[in-house]
């Protein structure tokens, strides 16, 4: 069982920048991806991005390129979500999610992952 834990979230004027992290308490042997995802009031859960934990290899939402950047500190089992350049449209619960299935970004813009964290509030005010 993988039980990821958020932090970071909070209010920030827009143009600012907000560091997410996210914490599993095991590291699976194996195939094993993170993700983050958001859901804004009124609209479904949408694909931020992921990081595969062997390679560090990445896979953005267009929305997102060039102002978020996720990466991972393996030895604290741990995965950041650097967000720049904040709009209010980025204003969200962000979700951490972990899958072990190893399949593409693709895969998981479509179908989400297996294991969810409770999610933290990102607030972008104009």
């Amino acid at each position: 069982q993988v039980q990821p834990v958020e932090s970071g979230g909070g209010l920030v004027q827009a143009g600012g920048s907000l560091r997410l992290s996210c914490a599993t308490s095991t590291r699976p042997i194996g195939s094993y991806t993170m993700g983050w995802f958001r859901q804004a009031p009124g609209k479904e859960r949408e694909f931020v991005g992921c990081i595969g934990w062997n390679d560090g290899s990445t896979y953005y939402a267009d929305s997102v390129k060039g102002r978020f950047t996720i990466s991972r500190d393996s030895a604290k089992n741990t995965m950041y979500l650097q967000m720049n350049s904040l709009k209010p449209e980025d204003t969200a619960v962000y979700y951490c999610a972990a899958d072990l299935r190893g399949y593409t970004g693709t895969y998981y813009v479509k179908y989400g992952m297996t294991y969810w964290g409770k999610g933290t509030l990102v607030t972008v005010s104009t």
